[in-house]
């Protein structure tokens, strides 16, 4: 069996970290669409023309299931990835709802920070609508951070005060929880973690992800546990460059 993983560029290798911890038996096809990296900053038809293109590649190689690790590409893609294939697919979602859930006791607030055209999406905001009856979740875009983790920029400092600027117009005591709403931005956990306040928790949907697409493989009845932990990289653009820079991506999350 053979489980693809497909995002634009490396943010969806902070999925499959989490998929090679909990099904560490399995064989791994990971696609990224480095043709047209970074999706959040284009346009909803311009996406979803990529994404189609891109997984008809991966189907192509045999994939048995395929996890859309990037938020804007769920948002815009997975209904019609759903109508096109028979074999199970599984999504991103920002983790709004478990956030919610963890801060109605404490009355704080939810900060999503996402890519600005998942945050345009109806989809992303149907979410928002469905969980937070209280009114509690406020959004900020980062339109730069894609950029940013394509090039490998994690030096804490400039990132941090990269992530200080954009927090500066928000009062951090009133927040008890950020949601990191693009498979990109947990790369910057531990940086994050280093200039918040101690009470603010971080949260992304990636094990959720993981856990969902087990579900998943089970009801399909898909035979499991027969690989052994290979993951074959890919990349539209053919870069030989690109694949390197993927599996020193991964060793950084493992």
């Amino acid at each position: 069996m053979k489980l693809g993983f497909f995002d634009s560029g490396i943010g969806g290798l902070t999925v499959l970290a989490e998929a090679l911890r909990l099904l560490p038996a399995e064989d791994y096809l990971y696609m990224a669409d480095t043709t047209h990296v970074p999706y959040g900053t284009k346009s909803k038809e311009e996406v979803q023309s990529f994404v189609f293109e891109a997984v008809e590649k991966m189907v192509q190689q045999g994939i048995d299931a395929l996890v859309i690790a990037c938020n804007t590409a769920t948002s815009i893609a997975i209904n019609e990835l759903r109508e096109r294939y028979s074999f199970p697919i599984v999504g991103m979602e920002p983790a709004v709802k478990p956030a919610v859930e963890m801060n109605r006791a404490t009355g704080k607030r939810v900060l999503v920070l996402a890519t600005p055209l998942t945050l345009q999406m109806p989809k992303y905001y149907a979410l928002v609508s469905r969980v937070d009856q209280d009114g509690i979740v406020d959004s900020l875009p980062l339109p730069e951070l894609v950029g940013y983790c394509e090039s490998l920029q994690f030096d804490r400092k400039v990132m941090g005060e990269y992530f200080l600027a954009k927090l500066a117009p928000y009062d951090l005591d009133r927040y008890g929880i950020i949601v990191l709403g693009c498979t990109h931005y947990p790369f910057y956990t531990d940086i994050l973690r280093d200039i918040l306040p101690p009470h603010i928790e971080i949260v992304n949907g990636n094990a959720g992800t993981v856990r969902r697409l087990s579900a998943l493989l089970t009801r399909y009845g898909i035979d499991t546990g027969l690989g052994s932990g290979n993951v074959t990289f890919m990349c539209t653009g053919g870069e030989a460059a690109y694949i390197d820079k993927m599996r020193l991506a991964l060793t950084l999350l493992r």
